[in-house]
């Protein structure tokens, strides 16, 4: 977190929390009610000060206020960098992603060293490049095999990543944030 944050924090520490106004949409964009946040300087101040809190829900440290995100799917998203490495929407480098997920519909999610994340949809060829078959090649027929399959089931594919090879778990989209420790919706702790 910012010092300019930590300094308000102190000052203030009693400020009400804000709930419903900011949101992360599957690209990583972050939006403040409903239309999108362009200007870099904000884009940015919201990504160094983005953390979760102990139930999981994410928010923005706005000085002495956080103010709560709400999540399109995960709180974080990630991007393939121009070397081919993935960084999230906040712009930190994943290098030690602990597990993987695929849903019903397709969508990768990781376990990282900053949180849950989502790979951008826009990141199909990537992934397509990392993602083998326990057997033969991967082709539809892989690929559809792996989105039936129930939710906490080997999906039977692995996904490589350097010199890791993650096996990838069955996670339906709706037991995302049960399993992987997220809230997508916050609401106060109270209500």
């Amino acid at each position: 977190m910012d010092d300019r944050m930590m300094r308000a924090l102190a000052r203030w520490p009693d400020v009400p929390a804000l709930y419903g106004w900011l949101s992360l949409d599957r690209r990583g964009r972050w939006c403040i009610q409903g239309e999108l946040i362009t200007r870099p300087q904000i884009i940015d101040t919201i990504g160094r000060n983005y953390l979760a809190d102990e139930r999981g829900a994410w928010y923005f440290q706005n000085g002495p206020q956080r103010g709560y995100v709400t999540l399109a799917y995960a709180p974080l998203v990630l991007r393939v960098a121009d070397d081919g490495t993935l960084h999230t929407h906040t712009d930190r480098p994943v290098r030690q992603p602990t597990a993987a997920f695929i849903d019903e519909n397709g969508a990768l999610l990781l376990r990282t060293e900053h949180g849950p994340a989502l790979l951008d949809e826009h990141e199909a060829d990537w992934l397509l490049a990392h993602l083998a078959p326990e057997h033969g090649t991967l082709d539809e027929a892989a690929l559809e095999d792996a989105l039936t399959r129930p939710d906490g089931a080997p999906s039977g594919l692995t996904l490589r990543l350097d010199d890791t090879a993650l096996p990838v778990e069955r996670l339906d989209r709706a037991a995302a944030p049960t399993r992987l420790g997220f809230v997508r919706d916050p609401r106060p702790e109270d209500a």
